[in-house]
């Protein structure tokens, strides 16, 4: 097989150099007055993947308890014909070479990176080759970067909270770029002083609910509460030939995910809930983890999340942190499977250890925390990185989450 076709965009407002559907004026077929399909300005996506000699993405975290942070790009062009030289005013994208220009790129038939350019390295070869490389960023970058006004919050559910601090004036998040669920947690009411980073801030209520918050593969933001259930009809990566094969497993095993001593705090009652195991620090150690100035309501509120955090992380992990799918080797069916997957996707692991492989297979389901691509000419490889759904919140009725004596019926 070969890898998918790729596609890359660039958004650019190319009016001033005659260049795309933009209404020219005296044109018989442009300057046609009332007309729809030329536009009097504006930014349009143009397909540049002819001058693409490769691409990577990265997106996701490293381990469970992190927090996702600004996905990443870089694209790399053929710029022997300078059109990707913003010194060079005979480039059809003449004055469009500057930071802040919208990305897109597509993998067959799914959009796996949106975000905007950083800053464009243009690379000059001893053998007279040039290059120009697009460093990208999501929009994270551009929450990073936004402080807050004074604002006095009601009581709210975390998913209100992140869509009211998404519609400040000062951030101005389009309601059709957001994706919000309603969340589980109550906030407490707060005030937040002039200057609080707006991304720092999101993250708070990230972490209150717990959930999940990031830019999704299509650019909008979203936030999944701890309400999302896993479910056990999902895609199989495996390598006895009962799934999508893949490569260059490894797995972690110990105490990075460790802790037996839990504090967490809420700045609306002042207060810290504690939670502990015993019998995991007399074998262990005292691990303390440590969550300061949460929003939940109530003291209750902080101690049922102490309590989870006990229960969860009181043994050592053994986790599938990551593999790697060569796309070119699977069919056309299943690399739409692969590319359809998203952060916070649920997938069935098998693994057989061993040289030969020595059954039996181990087989765990897992949380999809990082995506990753890398393509050249020739190939397109996928990186996933997992964290583990050992303890899950029970689901009724599903084959594997619905089991008695499995999971969690939550907090």
């Amino acid at each position: 097989m070969s890898k998918p076709n790729q596609k890359i965009e660039i958004g650019f407002d190319l009016v001033g150099n005659n260049v795309g559907p933009y209404f020219r004026l005296d044109d018989p077929v442009a300057g046609v007055l009332d007309g729809t399909q030329y536009l009097l300005g504006g930014t349009i996506f143009f397909d540049v993947t002819q001058y693409v000699k490769g691409f990577s993405t990265r997106r996701g975290k490293s381990r469970q308890l992190d927090r996702y942070s600004t996905g990443q790009a870089s694209i790399v062009f053929d710029n022997n014909s300078r059109y990707f030289d913003p010194e060079y005013t005979a480039s059809p994208y003449y004055g469009q070479i500057i930071p802040r220009r919208e990305v897109r790129i597509t993998s067959g038939a799914d959009v796996i990176y949106f975000g905007s350019v950083d800053d464009w390295n243009l690379n000059y070869e001893p053998n007279g080759d040039n290059f120009a490389e697009a460093i990208c960023s999501d929009g994270f970058r551009v929450l990073a970067n936004q402080t807050l006004h004074d604002i006095t919050n009601s009581v709210q559910t975390s998913g209100e909270r992140v869509n009211a601090i998404l519609s400040q004036p000062e951030i101005n998040w389009g309601s059709d770029a957001r994706q919000i669920d309603a969340g589980l947690q109550t906030l407490g009411a707060d005030t937040i002083d002039a200057g609080e980073n707006a991304l720092s801030y999101l993250q708070k209520v990230e972490a209150s609910e717990p959930g999940a918050l990031f830019i999704g593969k299509a650019g909008k933001i979203q936030f999944r509460d701890r309400a999302v259930a896993p479910t056990s009809d999902v895609t199989v990566l495996a390598d006895d030939g009962t799934g999508i094969s893949y490569q260059g497993m490894k797995v972690v095993y110990g105490s990075e995910l460790l802790y037996n001593d839990i504090e967490i705090s809420t700045v609306i009652t002042g207060n810290t809930a504690t939670a502990g195991d015993s019998l995991s620090q007399g074998i262990y150690g005292i691990l303390t983890l440590s969550q300061k100035d949460l929003l939940m309501e109530t003291d209750l509120d902080a101690q049922e999340l102490a309590d989870w955090y006990a229960q969860l992380y009181s043994s050592p992990e053994f986790r599938f942190e990551s593999v790697e799918i060569i796309l070119n080797d699977l069919t056309t069916l299943e690399q739409d499977e692969i590319l359809a997957l998203e952060l916070g996707s649920v997938v069935k692991v098998v693994f057989t250890p061993g040289n030969p492989k020595q059954s039996p297979a181990i087989e765990k389901y897992a949380e999809i925390i990082r995506l990753d691509n890398s393509v050249d000419s020739i190939f397109h490889k996928v990186s996933l990185g997992f964290a583990t759904l050992d303890t899950a919140f029970f689901v009724l009725n599903d084959a594997e989450f619905g089991r008695l004596n499995t999971g969690a019926l939550g907090f």
